[in-house]
């Protein structure tokens, strides 16, 4: 899709109500719903994160958004896809510079250069007890990416028109915290398989998008 078309679409995007659950449950498994509900007592203790689903043109200006490929590490969200973001730190001054930061320090698009459009339901993390903000913004500029090399594996630029096809919607056997191997709702982006949290923004950006385009 042409960039300026996108943006005249998602510039109608902070009055539509956000689907929220509706969306996230999408892409989890059931026993995941009910997990939820029992974690009320968990959720209040829970760290915070801001991420950014950042939307931009590539070179012929079509629309693409970033998501990062994490290094492999001793933790449970080890080589798995991700929108740039991270832990609020005490500095941050709210979760939106959260996710502007860490975008900046994960693959080197400046923060003055992101417009923020609005924030996205939060979505719970049981395995590493965060409460993850999302946002959605958008950079006028093709951004010369910069991976942070000691977080960041790869980063992976998404066409938007592969994302909202139905065909990037997979079921896929993996391994998670609460079970040995279990079939989840996924997309594949990029040869990419992407599951769990990242996965339940992502439907919910979904279905606001395809009410606009």
């Amino acid at each position: 899709m042409d960039f300026d078309i996108f943006l005249q679409s998602l510039s109608k995007i902070k009055n539509i109500e956000l689907p929220a659950e509706t969306s996230h449950f999408k892409m989890v498994p059931p026993f995941r719903q009910e997990l939820l509900k029992q974690q009320s007592l968990a959720i209040k203790k829970a760290k915070y994160a801001g991420v950014l689903a950042l939307f931009y043109p590539d070179f012929n200006k079509k629309t693409n958004f970033v998501l990062i490929l994490r290094k492999a590490y001793n933790g449970v969200h080890s080589a798995q896809v991700a929108f740039p973001g991270g832990k609020l730190d005490k500095e941050d001054k709210s979760l939106k510079i959260t996710a502007l930061r860490e975008t900046y320090e994960e693959v080197g698009v400046p923060m003055e250069a992101v417009s923020v459009v609005r924030e996205l339901s939060q979505v719970y993390i049981p395995p590493s007890n965060f409460y993850v903000q999302p946002y959605i913004g958008f950079t006028n500029n093709t951004p010369n990416f910069i991976k942070q090399d000691d977080e960041v594996e790869a980063v992976l630029e998404i066409a938007l028109e592969h994302f909202l096809d139905d065909a990037s919607m997979i079921t896929k056997r993996v391994s998670t915290s609460y079970s040995v191997e279990v079939e989840v709702p996924a997309f594949k982006l990029n040869g990419h398989v992407v599951w769990g949290a990242t996965a339940m923004m992502l439907s919910e950006i979904k279905d606001l998008l395809k009410q606009l385009i």
